[in-house]
């Protein structure tokens, strides 16, 4: 008798590597996008707001995924296992669309083109996201979803090393349509290989979503729940006092950390100078192993002492990362100085997002984990991308060092604030139960 293939929800080590693949699939085109092409524009003279305007529009589709998390929570169910469908159908759309960029001959030229053509991208892979993270969540243990987020940053950060760098030297050397061709196989692999994966051992290759096989009368209520009662579960979710107080610093962050890198990207190669390719190569490839390395150690400890109490410490550092370097904003000339700053950058967002996604896991409640998730990462989202454009029209104003200078004191006004509620406010996991 043959030998039988694991299934997702029977082994560790498959949710382990298919959560980093799903993730690295992410990462790829946002690589591309948001640090190979944006610096290569930038490196060809394109201003700082056009640049900020780029990023901002492709990031729009992501502010739109609590709409496709209630969507998969509605429609969980299928005879491919509970939201599968979802994911394959959304990887094979983007997949679809990057294809289209193959017909790209200069990139300056028909930016538009290629800032639709990831603007369409992002929807499909805004899909897929909802549909992984609320997978994720209804089948990792909670005991190993600090680990599972660790793979799945890591993942993110491979894919994006790979299209920051990787695409970046596809780009110069070869040209845009190598780049984009390259990208079309590896989105084609991955694919495939999430469709011959399945979550449950009684899962059919078949998408039907056809409850009406199933010989439980009761399913199509408990399987797909009704609109109403979902988007008054999601709301009873979101409005929790501790909710509030937990996601409000993290969105914090991520409005910080998305204006201060782009604002500091545009200063190095406008007015510092770097070459637009060594800054996406530095970016991309500076120390993947150990900022890896690093997150998945985050990961273990975040299972150790608890999500809330790493999620503190690593934003007291970004707190101080982010006054310490912009006050000496006058030392970036030195490209050693300036080195240090991309690099230190590299290893606080991953970290702080291994922290805080176990933290927002631990806050969704049952049955409207997608869409309460998702929520929470459109959010996340709006915060990048109004970050892109902050940082764009900032740079036209002031300096990148005022602009990081002004992020840093934010944070510690949050936390001054913050503190005196921090401790109860992060104990997420007993939300479930209020």
């Amino acid at each position: 008798m043959p030998a039988q293939l694991p299934v997702l929800k029977e082994s560790a080590r498959l949710r382990y590597f298919t959560f980093f693949y799903l993730y690295a699939m992410q990462g790829i085109p946002a690589g591309f996008a948001l640090t190979a092409i944006a610096n290569f524009l930038i490196g060809k003279g394109v201003n700082a707001l056009t640049i900020g305007s780029f990023d901002a529009v492709i990031g729009i589709p992501w502010v739109f995924q609590f709409i496709w998390g209630a969507l998969i929570d509605r429609y969980q169910f299928s005879l491919m296992g509970h939201r599968k469908h979802w994911i394959v159908f959304s990887q094979f759309a983007a997949l679809l669309v990057t294809l289209s960029l193959l017909l790209v001959k200069n990139p300056v030229k028909e930016l538009n083109y290629i800032m639709v053509a990831f603007f369409i991208h992002s929807i499909f892979a805004s899909i897929q996201d909802a549909s992984v993270d609320a997978t994720a969540i209804a089948i990792v243990p909670v005991d190993e979803q600090g680990r599972i987020n660790a793979f799945m940053r890591s993942g993110l950060l491979l894919g994006v090393a790979v299209g920051a760098a990787g695409f970046s030297t596809l780009l110069h050397y070869y040209g845009f349509f190598y780049a984009a061709a390259v990208q079309s196989l590896l989105l084609l692999l991955f694919t495939v290989l999430t469709y011959i994966t399945k979550i449950d051992r009684s899962d059919s290759y078949r998408p039907s979503f056809n409850l009406k096989t199933n010989e439980n009368p009761l399913q199509q209520k408990t399987e797909n729940p009704d609109l109403k009662w979902l988007f008054k579960q999601l709301y009873k979710g979101i409005v929790l006092k501790n909710s509030l107080k937990v996601f409000g610093l993290i969105a914090l962050v991520y409005l910080c950390l998305s204006i201060f890198i782009r604002s500091f990207s545009f200063h190095l190669i406008h007015n510092l100078h770097w070459d637009d390719n060594q800054l996406s190569v530095l970016q991309g490839t500076w120390g993947s192993a150990v900022t890896i390395a690093v997150t998945l150690g985050g990961g273990i400890l975040a299972d150790r002492i608890g999500p809330g109490k790493l999620q503190l410490l690593v934003v007291i550092a970004i707190c101080a990362f982010f006054l310490v370097f912009d006050s000496l904003g006058f030392l970036w000339f030195h490209r050693s100085v300036s080195t240090g700053g991309v690099l230190l950058y590299s290893l606080a967002d991953p970290i702080f997002s291994v922290a805080a996604m176990p933290v927002l896991m631990a806050l969704c409640l049952a049955k409207v984990e997608g869409s309460q998730f998702t929520t929470y990462m459109a959010i996340v989202n709006l915060c990048d991308v109004i970050g892109a454009y902050v940082s764009g029209w900032g740079m036209s104003v002031t300096t990148a060092p005022v602009i990081g200078f002004i992020c840093g004191a934010s944070l510690l006004v949050a936390l001054v604030l913050s503190r005196a509620s921090f401790n109860t406010s992060f104990k997420a996991t007993k939300l479930v139960s209020e």
